[in-house]
């Protein structure tokens, strides 16, 4: 399994803590051993001192014999556990301690190394120039008397009790970094099941989104940043489940919408150029023709209309205007519409003038939409309504129609791009599905809303709001 990023953060980090130890143990080690030899060289040498004062100069002095002074040395050795030679100034040696417990005595202390200086003190830590089996902690230092030197003192002590405290030592202040370790480990551990498994379960789940399997889910259900994360990546998921669903419809209905016309304009001229079209009959088929191309223009004009709205949103040039001349002109334009359905298109304007500020065009094209669709799903001799009326600081624009309504479930889909509702519904099945999306991005646009109320029988309305004209503006 390929390791991630977490997983060597966590190796890199334990690396670095055993580093961080064996580094500290070595110096630590090194440290108090060398602190404990020298403690111990200094008591040795305070101990020869002492022994110097209170036993060998009684010896010297005629006081105490030789036999004394080996019992005293003896009793030495057992108390503290060290060894204890007296040499005379030539370094021939006059006692030992216990010499019955060591094979090798250095009868001449010169005999064992020619550079001892017996009128100085001398530190040494190890074998003693073989004389011990094991490690110990040597001291020599000068005797004195009133009368002068009067011999050489050495002290041997051994490193095993020395190194067992220091053990204990150590194991105490390693304690505290084990136990470090320790609480590190644990939170290494809880990290990882807390924060880079989930962390994992959501990339893993961005992968599977960015293949297009939307319906993956992180499996990541927690109550903080994390969880809100994993909420936001399956919120996106869904949103982009959706977009995929409407890139998928959007390009089968424009494939659709744009393929019928084409079949047809192609379809008729071919005809038309074999003979299978009778001369007498091309002036009835070049107007369908012709139909059909308007229909692929207005596709393709509605289409790259709603491109400009999404790249660059709907660009306003707002103006104060009076919005009942512009419904007066769309009147004028499908009054020959209407004529032909029998369509009664009537206004309801209780003011001469209604001034607005907006996009004087766009609203125009908003009024325009409505009423065409009021038209093509009103039955012949029904009736459209415009109504004009202000509340508060707002316009509001009526168009209702009393052709067959919209099913409830199906009027929040109105105003999505190439929907179009039951065929059946009207009689003109030539609308690209486009008109509707336009007047809720220019609505939209203008910072104001549109809504629709339809009851199936009865018919549709359709209102929209607009700021009231400022005399300011």
């Amino acid at each position: 399994m390929k390791r991630t990023f977490f997983d060597n953060v966590i190796i890199v980090i334990v690396l670095l803590l055993i580093g961080i130890f064996i580094a500290l143990g070595s110096y630590t080690t090194y440290a108090t051993q060398k602190a404990l030899v020298s403690e111990k060289q200094n008591n040795l040498i305070n101990e020869a001192n002492l022994l110097s004062e209170q036993t060998i100069t009684s010896y010297v002095q005629g006081i105490t014999s030789m036999e004394y002074l080996q019992v005293r040395f003896n009793e030495f050795e057992d108390a503290l556990k060290t060894n204890v030679w007296y040499f005379d100034s030539n370094g021939k040696m006059i006692v030992v301690s216990n010499p019955a417990n060591y094979e090798k005595l250095p009868y001449n202390l010169k005999a064992i190394n020619q550079d001892i200086n017996l009128k100085k003190t001398f530190t040494m830590t190890g074998d003693f120039y073989g004389m011990f089996s094991g490690t110990v902690i040597s001291i020599g230092l000068p005797i004195y008397t009133d009368s002068g030197q009067n011999g050489y003192l050495v002290l041997h002590t051994s490193m095993t009790e020395l190194e067992s405290l220091q053990d204990d030592m150590l194991s105490i202040m390693y304690m505290p970094f084990l136990v470090l370790i320790l609480v590190v480990g644990v939170v290494l551990a809880y990290l990882s099941g807390t924060v880079i498994r989930p962390i994992t379960k959501l990339n893993n789940a961005a992968r599977e989104y960015a293949k297009g399997n939307f319906d993956t889910r992180t499996g990541v259900k927690r109550k903080d940043e994390i969880g809100e994360l994993s909420d936001s990546l399956e919120y996106m998921a869904s949103e982009l489940s959706k977009l995929d669903e409407y890139r998928k419809n959007f390009i089968a209905n424009i494939s659709h919408d744009f393929r019928s016309p084409l079949t047809s304009i192609k379809g008729y001229l071919e005809a038309m150029l074999d003979g299978t079209i009778p001369v007498e009959k091309y002036d009835r088929y070049l107007n369908i023709v012709l139909t059909e191309s308007k229909r692929l223009s207005k596709l393709t004009t509605g289409l790259l209309e709603l491109n400009d709205f999404d790249t660059y949103g709907p660009i306003l040039k707002k103006q104060n205007f009076d919005v009942v001349d512009i419904i007066r002109e769309v009147r004028n334009t499908v009054e020959g519409v209407c004529d032909n359905k029998q369509i009664d298109l009537r206004l309801n304007c209780p003011a001469e003038h209604t001034f607005v500020y907006a996009d004087k065009m766009k609203i125009g094209q908003v009024i325009y939409n409505l009423v065409d669709n009021a038209i093509k799903f009103s039955h012949k001799g029904g009736q459209i309504q415009i109504t004009v009326y202000d509340k508060n600081d707002k316009v509001f624009v009526s168009v209702k129609d009393d052709g067959p309504g919209i099913e409830k479930d199906k009027q929040n889909k109105v105003f999505d791009r190439f929907y179009k509702t039951d065929p059946s519904r009207g009689k003109d099945k030539q609308g690209t599905g486009l008109g509707l999306s336009i007047t809720k991005e220019i609505i939209k646009a203008h910072g104001e809303h549109i809504d629709l109320i339809s009851t199936p029988g009865v018919g549709s309305e359709f209102v929209f709001s607009l700021p009231k004209a400022n005399e300011r503006k």
